[in-house]
């Protein structure tokens, strides 16, 4: 599964929570978060089931289900960092025949740097349509553990992002983060969780050209 990500390089950190988003002395103070960012892959909110299986014609359209409302709390109080996603999933089929069941993959992953999964786990949601109904709605749950070591910044690292600046000093336009050292630093210690349906290479290719 190829995942288009986000380069993931977070703000500067600060400590006052009390002073983020305020600007002082020239400056906006703000706070990173250990939490990961979560969200769905693009491409993967979709998914597209075909009868007959093959056909990609829009009259051959079985099922459309849509992950949505994906919501995130994450627990920062133990050595691990802990993220769940709860997610809704919506889904049309073509007829309102008989009640039936529709069981969908989905994939729960954790990403480091933007660019490396160091997790993976692929789970299910069951959509049941009644008789007579085009359509379904069921919620899903994911889980991750981050290790609070991983995902904290080096204390040199720290110190050089939270340097207090002033104007006119000969560093104080310059980003840390054009640092690559800085940069990577950051990089390494900010993580991802993604959820979204588990695709196959032909549902992949029809959500990126549809």
């Amino acid at each position: 599964m190829k995942l288009r990500l986000p380069s993931l390089l977070l703000t500067l950190l600060l400590a006052a929570c009390s002073r983020q988003g305020t600007v002082e002395d020239g400056g906006i103070y703000t706070v990173r978060s250990a939490c990961p960012q979560v969200a769905i892959p693009a491409g993967t909110g979709d998914v597209t089931l075909f009868n007959p299986a093959g056909m990609t014609e829009s009259t051959a359209i079985d099922i459309s289900a849509t992950m949505t409302h994906v919501r995130a709390a994450c627990d920062e109080s133990g050595s691990n960092i802990v993220s769940t996603a709860t997610f809704n999933v919506l889904a049309t089929r073509r007829d309102a025949g008989q009640a039936r069941q529709v069981v969908l993959p989905y994939f729960d992953v954790v990403v480091q740097a933007g660019n490396q999964v160091v997790a993976k786990r692929v789970g299910q949601v069951g959509l049941n349509f009644a008789a007579g109904s085009m359509r379904a709605q069921t919620s899903g749950q994911a889980s991750v553990r981050i290790s609070r070591a991983a995902a904290t910044l080096p204390a040199d690292v720290r110190s050089i992002l939270t340097r207090r600046r002033k104007v006119g000093d000969e560093n104080a336009a310059v980003d840390p983060l054009s640092d690559p050292a800085v940069r990577e630093a950051v990089a390494r210690a900010s993580f991802q969780h993604l959820v979204g349906f588990q695709l196959n290479p032909d549902q992949l290719r029809y959500n990126a050209t549809r």
